[in-house]
């Protein structure tokens, strides 16, 4: 098997989405931070992220996380998403699954109670506080990044759907966020087929027609990601719930809401004078999985709100496993040039 690579994985989901953490077989990756590492994989290895996402070894509607060396001296990690449309910067969900396999692969070790850490995002440094009880990983609660209201109230003709009113909010990617109900929808399991159409079709639209820009980072590509907003219901003091569904281009709807798409969601709301610092809001997947939002803080700049937030969720381990990939095989060949080996890989 000397000329075979394998890799070891441990598969993690967040509400049904699964990311699959790169825990050995690759080999080091140049940049002097997660970012430049990140940067280097899109650039000239990204054969990594497609064996991995395409068959016959994945498919589009997993995440991967890369754990890699982490240059923050206070992180005890770093790792690097990919996705089927490429490279974010940041995700909520993957940084709940990373962290959950972290702990439970014994990479980070366990203490009973609340557990703080940090680890090393492409975005940067993001806080951790996990929640274990008896040994078991209850609930991850990671940072979000400041998320801001970039376009409020536009409106796009939409071939097939007539005029869709939507706002863009950046969230560590843009998205539109939509009324779901305006749109004929109520969010649950029989429409996942319908609102991926929809959601492409207004992606195609919004794409067409403009492209929006971080006020600071400038470029960061054209917008991926709609966020379907069901109504909203007072379910305690401060505390709110609704459904919710994220579209990833292309043609995923996720199977939870997303962490991105919920911090998406806190800063509109917040514009539209709905929540204050130290609400909350639980998002409800059309398959009825949660994750919940913080709203901790907002400040100012460049006549923005910049909606600071946390996400909570749990992560649950379904597989440990070793994937093998073989040079021979014509389906993965292409995606093997370049591949980032460890020594020690058999």
């Amino acid at each position: 098997m000397s000329h075979r690579h394998v890799i070891e994985l441990t598969d993690v989901h967040a509400g049904g989405d699964i990311s699959r953490i790169v825990t050995g077989g690759v080999g080091t990756i140049p940049g002097t931070n997660v970012r430049a590492q990140m940067e280097y994989l899109r650039d000239r290895a990204d054969g990594l992220r497609r064996l991995l996402l395409e068959e016959p070894h994945g498919r589009p509607d997993m995440s991967v996380d890369l754990i890699v060396p982490a240059a923050d001296p206070d992180a005890q990690a770093g790792y690097v998403i990919m996705e089927v449309m490429g490279y974010p910067v940041y995700s909520g969900s993957n940084t709940i699954c990373t962290a959950t396999a972290l702990l439970e692969t014994g990479r980070v070790a366990k203490r009973e109670g609340r557990q703080q850490f940090v680890l090393e995002s492409p975005a940067g440094a993001v806080d951790i506080a996990a929640e274990i009880r008896n040994d078991v990983v209850e609930s991850i609660t990671c940072e979000g990044l400041p998320s801001y209201v970039e376009t409020p109230d536009a409106r796009v003709t939409v071939p097939g759907v007539g005029t869709v009113h939507y706002s863009v909010v950046y969230s560590g990617g843009f998205y539109a966020v939509v009324d779901a109900e305006a749109l004929g929808f109520d969010l649950v399991p029989a429409e996942r087929d319908p609102l991926a159409e929809t959601a492409h079709a207004i992606v195609t639209a919004i794409r067409a027609d403009s492209a929006p820009r971080h006020y600071r980072l400038g470029d960061v590509g054209p917008l991926p990601f709609v966020h379907f907003a069901g109504p909203v219901s007072q379910i305690g003091g401060g505390r709110y719930r609704a459904r919710s569904a994220t579209y990833v281009h292309p043609g995923v709807i996720c199977r939870s809401t997303t962490g991105t798409g919920t911090s998406a969601r806190l800063a509109l709301m917040h514009r539209d004078g709905h929540l204050t610092p130290g609400d909350v809001l639980e998002t409800v997947s059309i398959g009825g999985s949660v994750f919940s939002g913080c709203l901790t803080g907002v400040t100012y700049e460049a006549e923005r709100a910049l909606v600071a937030n946390t996400i909570s969720g749990r992560g649950y381990v379904t597989a440990r496993s070793q994937l093998v990939f073989d040079p021979d095989d014509p389906l993965i060949a292409p995606n093997m040039r370049n591949l980032p080996r460890a020594p020690d890989t058999p």
